[in-house]
């Protein structure tokens, strides 16, 4: 065996020779699906087939992920064979034909999934058979306990566990370190577990790891639980429904993202995480994820039956999903107005700072410690008396150490072709450039929103800055921005 360093991902990928003889005589070709067997160690792995010079006849090839889940001592040799077949397949083709699936499948699936058994080709076709809201609710719900039972599952000892968490597709918005610190400060449990960016320029746990680390296992969150009432970690070490990140990367690919896959996806992650009492954000707006009103209803109504049925205490958000909240999109940038808000300072976010009281505020009445009419100034309060922020430090002191966000060294200002209004902002464009600029591999990149909805701006003044890590990257994110000017639009005054 050889480890060629190649990054597949998730998916096993082992190489062989075009001119390898177990090709020849087991009529192995390009996407096959192969067993390697080293000692006790056992996986399934797709076939790429290299040309002269990189692999002998004797060797083969393995990815990142192979060679890491085989663990292969100094020369050990590897087997190499047909696959054991996959019977949850036959209930893929059953969905593509338009059959209805139950538990007993559904769970199957999702097994084999979880077990590295399906090739990123099948994952596809398992969510192209359920999309466009071709799973009924029954379906959802087996889906949502197979995902649950196929990952780690947390129990915490109090009776009442809250947790937030917003569907995405809008640039900025970090609430989640506010609405943590005021949650566990006015005495609620918050176990957070957040993602980090698939297609976004920053996920929380980029945002939070500019603050602390978030690389915990379930032991060191519930240290930091026990002692803080509240944590940000980073989902993935967790194992918490791994399902799901699973097929959320082939679903980003195909941009598909239906509803009952959603809400599964959504949920799953809190019932694995141990959570009692929820509340989801939706924004909506013509470039967010959720597009209208009626989208957000539909989305709602299903999030309640799924909770129901798995005695979830539910509470959903509908909110404006028209612009980017806060001012920064990218890791530090995200992290530096969360920071703002905490400390009150007087250049924090004003619109970040209402949107997170608002789901702050929903928090605490839905986890019993307010009333409807008195949670907002319960939640106000503990953040302008800086309890809030108090709170915040010892959460990132009990996850290992409060650290400072820098600022990337190369700037760029857009600024506004003309005079005007500022009439409508491309979520999705906006953050395509924090990305090009470098987020969120580069941590300090991304860019600053200058200008909102509704507002006058002169000929000139800055729309939005570009921070970036290198040249290159800042020179990028200025070409994409030169061929889309209307990123963010300017209505000329009549």
């Amino acid at each position: 065996m050889r480890r060629l360093g190649i990054d597949t991902g998730h998916e096993h990928v082992v190489y062989l020779s075009k001119d390898s003889p177990i090709c020849r005589s087991e009529g192995f070709g390009a996407h096959s699906r192969l067993e390697l067997r080293v000692g006790m160690q056992r996986v399934l792995a797709t076939l790429n087939i290299v040309r002269e010079g990189l692999l002998g006849v004797d060797e083969a090839g393995l990815s990142e992920s192979a060679w890491l889940s085989l663990s292969p001592g100094p020369d050990e040799r590897v087997i190499i064979a047909h696959p054991p077949s996959v019977d949850s397949l036959a209930s893929v083709r059953a969905k593509i034909h338009g059959q209805k699936l139950d538990e007993a499948a559904l769970h199957g699936i999702i097994r084999d999934i979880v077990g590295n058994r399906y090739s990123s080709i099948e994952m596809a076709a398992f969510i192209t058979a359920a999309g466009a809201d071709r799973l009924s609710l029954d379906e959802v719900v087996a889906l949502t306990k197979a995902m649950v039972q196929t990952g780690t599952q947390l129990h915490w000892r109090q009776p009442l566990v809250v947790d937030k968490h917003c569907i995405g597709g809008l640039a900025g918005n970090r609430t989640t370190p506010i609405v943590v610190a005021i949650a566990a400060e006015l005495g609620l449990t918050i176990p957070k577990t957040s993602s980090r960016a698939i297609t976004s320029a920053a996920g929380t746990a980029d945002t939070m790891a500019m603050l602390a680390p978030v690389d915990l296992d379930e032991a060191q969150i519930r240290r930091v639980v026990e002692t803080c009432g509240g944590c940000i970690a980073w989902g993935g070490a967790m194992n918490l429904a791994p399902a799901d990140d699973m097929l959320i990367r082939i679903e980003r690919a195909l941009d598909v993202d239906s509803a009952g896959q959603l809400v599964a996806s959504v949920l799953s992650k809190k019932i694995a995480a141990g959570s009692t009492h929820v509340v989801i954000d939706v924004p909506v707006g013509p470039t967010a994820k959720v597009r209208d009103q009626a989208e957000a209803a539909a989305l709602a109504t299903l999030l309640r039956q799924l909770a129901s049925a798995f005695g979830l205490q539910l509470r959903v958000l509908i909110s404006d999903g028209t612009q980017p909240i806060g001012r920064g999109i990218g890791p530090a940038l995200e992290a530096h107005d969360v920071l703002a808000v905490l400390r009150n300072e007087p250049q924090a976010p004003v619109d970040l700072r209402a949107h997170a009281l608002t789901v702050a505020a929903a928090v605490l009445e839905l986890g019993g410690v307010a009333s409807a009419d008195s949670s907002l100034a319960m939640a106000t309060a503990c953040l302008e008396t800086g309890r809030a922020w108090q709170r915040f430090q010892a959460i990132c002191a009990a996850q290992g150490g409060m650290r400072t966000p820098g600022k990337a060294d190369y700037q760029q200002a857009v600024p506004a072709a003309r005079p005007g209004c500022v009439s409508a902002i491309d979520n999705r464009r906006l953050s395509r450039v924090a990305k090009l600029a470098g987020a969120p591999a580069a941590p300090l990149a991304g860019l600053t929103l200058d200008a909102h909805l509704g507002e006058t701006v002169a000929a000139g003044q800055p729309l939005f800055t570009l921070h970036a890590q290198s040249p290159g990257e800042l020179a990028y994110a200025m070409e994409y921005v030169s061929r889309h000017p209307c990123i963010v639009c300017v209505e000329e005054s009549s």
